[in-house]
């Protein structure tokens, strides 16, 4: 489904079951170069037990409409412009990475409706490295396998010949690259070192967290080369209603990662929440 105004529109893939605008709604916010489907685990499972869920393509991501947000302000404006008129009780608001960072600002934005804020992968500041932002604008498919290289668990040998996955017939690290390399074929080549450069340049992640009305849950994994645990800390510590999950084994992209360990965190906070909420 669409949200938003033509020309404006931002897609919510609504985890194979009907919207209901009854229902406590949890909305999925990717991070830098990715859609909606890095949550499609996830996303089934809520939308499936008894939640109404919203996994959104950021403007100029997937089916979205553009330009991309060239800061994390002015993505998190469109989309809680996005989310306002909808009648949903309470919402949830979970974002990984990039996506974090925005759902701080909307939770901001929207202080009355939110009942909750689910952070993975988040980091206080996002610094990138120079020459990941320079590979980015001049060499973006160095760029793209370096990110790819550095958001998985060491464990699972990106690029190497067996599958990344504890599965076989499918490598997360290869399917990761290929969702960034379309991301870039169809939305252009100006998403990866705008997405990037807008989380270098955030500086409102303390100011948000600490201006929040609503429990926040921080997901992290052990293994996580992008942003470790404790570069989440200082977010912790300014948040009055934390909650800290810690994934072992598991590196940046833990909804495929561990995507048992992420549902079952997110399941749970998203019960105490929306306990009381009148559907």
């Amino acid at each position: 489904m669409f949200l938003g105004i033509p020309g404006s529109r931002i897609y919510a893939y609504t985890g194979g079951k009907p919207f209901d605008p009854s229902l406590p709604a949890v909305v999925f916010i990717h991070g830098a170069q990715h859609d909606h489907s890095v949550w499609i685990l996830q996303s089934r499972y809520l939308a499936h037990h008894g939640h109404a869920v919203l996994a959104l393509d950021l403007p100029g991501h997937g089916r979205s409409d553009g330009p991309v947000a060239s800061s994390v302000e002015a993505a998190a404006e469109r989309v809680a412009a996005a989310l306002a008129p909808l009648a949903n009780p309470r919402l949830l608001l979970t974002g990984h990475s990039m996506g974090s960072l925005i759902a701080l600002e909307v939770a901001r934005r929207l202080p009355s409706r939110v009942a909750g804020v689910a952070l993975l992968g988040t980091a206080a500041p996002m610094r990138v490295a120079d020459a990941l932002l320079a590979a980015t604008r001049n060499d973006p498919a160095s760029a793209m396998d370096m990110i790819n290289v550095w958001s998985h668990s060491p464990v699972l040998a990106p690029f190497a010949a067996r599958p990344g996955s504890p599965a076989p017939g499918f490598n997360i690290v290869w399917q990761n690259l290929r969702l960034m390399q379309r991301i870039a074929a169809v939305n252009g080549a100006d998403v990866l070192p705008t997405d990037f450069a807008a989380c270098n340049a955030y500086a409102g992640a303390l100011d948000a967290v600490r201006a929040l009305q609503c429990p926040a849950l921080f997901i992290g994994g052990a293994r996580d080369q992008m942003t470790p645990p404790k570069a989440a800390q200082s977010l912790i510590d300014a948040c009055t209603q934390s909650q800290v999950v810690t994934l072992p084994a598991t590196g940046h992209t833990m909804m495929t990662e561990n995507p048992d360990g992420v549902r079952c965190a997110l399941a749970r906070f998203a019960q105490q929440v929306f306990a009381g909420v009148a559907a």
